[in-house]
């Protein structure tokens, strides 16, 4: 008699694969373009097939400046964004357990002792009015079977939600890497200004001390000695600004490397930066689905399909089970005596009746779906659009510094004839210092272009995914039982999803 509730219980564990009222996640196609935008602004993209895909190329790889490598390895090691990151991480997969926890019935020693006295009119005569009752039990407390699937669809709603913060932690250190190398190339913009503006302060410096003494003796105007002076206090006043840019420069640095940044790891100019691996470019629906970004909303995604089959199961009965084996006596010595084995199989099942909360909580399931659904969508089309700008900047950045270039080699040449011409008296000091102007601000605008180049390629890399491990991404977009697509959305109520039937 006593194996009865266990066998009994072993036949309802066999139903556990049973019904799963969770929708069916499916594919539909990507609502962006099937290849990236091409017009004036992007003839000049050329891509070599033998070069790899981001998320193939490991950060080391593709930066090749030794000094920014050691950087990025102390911002992964020290910065408390990503340690959240993976706190946040850690955290899901903890919560993920504890859910998975709910399939299996928990299983408890429960020990209980009790003295009573009653009353002397409730008591039979003859009847002891102080009672003691004393038991030990092993069993399981009010079990849920899940036979409807609404644990299973809670796990993986879990589940997703777990994989969801993986990938998220993969973007926070994509980005980390991203901006550690921004920050570092702005810095050395920023270094090379102001190497600049120093130079252009002595130049400038020499030239209204020379201006000055020709003044003093009455050999120059008091316009040439302050247009001089005006050069002077305009070189100063960028040696300050460009120096305060550095300074923030380096402080950003030590924020994101979560210490501080030795100086000799910081390149002097642009010029020092070793150029960066080239990389391919493949087709949107190749590229955009190895993004952790776009993992992580499709894992939000399939959570909601998850979160309303566990919202379909409420309409149906739940199965619980409270069973438990053990010994009872009157007295506490005699526990373990022969004849006092007890045992206890109690199944109950609750079938809602009417609830508007169980309404009310599927209503927000499927609110839920869709709000998700669009979310994944908006993912994919924010991430089309990010690298769209990317080859934008790509196709024509070059051009913009050959054309600067010329500008500042055509400003040197104009500075020089204009200075001569002064020096020997041809020409007013007004025209030296328009040319010089105009070559001051050639240079730095060049500096700005060539920035904007290095900053284009790092983000280029970051936006194709590239950055977080050699990670298996693309083999996951690609996988059509994993997802890389848009899930298909379910328009309100009359769904079949194959296992609840036509219910819903």
């Amino acid at each position: 008699m006593i194996r009865q509730p266990f066998v009994l219980l072993s036949g309802i564990i066999l139903l556990l694969g049973g019904c799963n009222m969770a929708p069916q996640y499916a594919r539909t196609e990507a609502p962006i373009p099937a290849d990236w935008p091409n017009g004036p602004a992007y003839e000049s993209n050329q891509f070599s097939q033998d070069t790899p895909v981001a998320t193939e190329l490991a950060w080391q790889d593709f930066f090749h400046d030794a000094k920014l490598q050691q950087i990025i390895e102390t911002a992964l090691e020290n910065n408390r964004d990503l340690r959240l990151a993976a706190h946040n991480v850690e955290q899901a997969r903890a919560l993920y357990g504890v859910q998975r926890a709910e399939l299996l019935p928990s299983l408890s020693a429960i020990a209980a002792g009790s003295k009573q006295r009653s009353s002397s009119d409730l008591t039979p005569f003859g009847q002891p009015r102080t009672t003691e009752v004393y038991d030990i039990n092993l069993g399981v407390i009010s079990w849920e079977v899940d036979f409807f699937g609404r644990i299973r669809s809670l796990e993986e709603q879990a589940m997703q939600e777990y994989l969801a913060t993986e990938q998220a932690r993969r973007s926070a250190q994509i980005a980390l890497v991203s901006q550690v190398a921004s920050v570092y190339l702005a810095i050395a913009a920023d270094q090379a200004n102001l190497n600049l503006a120093c130079s252009t302060l002595e130049t400038q410096q020499g030239v209204y001390d020379l201006i000055r003494q020709q003044y003093e003796v009455e050999l120059a105007n008091k316009i040439d000695l302050r247009r001089a002076q005006t050069q002077v206090d305009v070189a100063r006043g960028d040696v300050a600004r460009y120096t305060q840019l550095v300074a923030q420069g380096r402080n950003a640095l030590n924020l994101l490397a979560g210490t501080e940044v030795s100086e000799d790891l910081l390149a002097s100019d642009l010029a020092n930066v070793e150029p960066f691996q080239d990389i391919s470019l493949g087709l949107p629906s190749e590229v955009l689905f190895c993004r952790p970004d776009i993992m992580a909303a499709e894992h939000q995604l399939k959570g909601a399909y998850a979160f309303v089959g566990a919202a379909r199961a409420a309409f149906f009965p739940r199965i619980s089970l409270t069973t438990a084996i053990g010994t009872a006596s009157d007295e506490l010595s005699g526990l373990f005596s022969g004849g006092n084995g007890t045992w206890r199989f109690a199944p109950q099942i609750v079938a809602p009746i009417f609830d508007a909360r169980t309404w009310a909580a599927y209503k927000v399931s499927k609110s839920t779906q869709e709000l998700a659904l669009t979310q994944y969508e908006k993912a994919i089309q924010t991430a089309f659009k990010e690298v769209a700008d990317v080859l934008a900047v790509r196709g024509t950045v070059n051009q913009q510094v050959s054309a600067q270039q010329s500008v500042v080699d055509a400003s040197g040449q104009i500075y020089s004839l204009a200075n001569t011409r002064y020096t020997n008296g041809i020409d007013s000091y007004l025209s030296v210092l328009d040319a010089q102007r105009s070559l001051y601000a050639a240079q730095q605008a060049l500096t700005f272009l060539e920035l904007a180049k290095f900053t284009n390629q790092v983000t280029f890399y970051a936006v194709l995914g590239g950055g977080g491990e050699r990670a298996e991404a693309t083999a996951y977009a690609l996988d059509g039982g994993e997802g890389g697509g848009v899930g298909a959305s379910e328009s309100g109520e009359g769904v079949s999803d194959g296992n609840a039937g036509d219910v819903f």
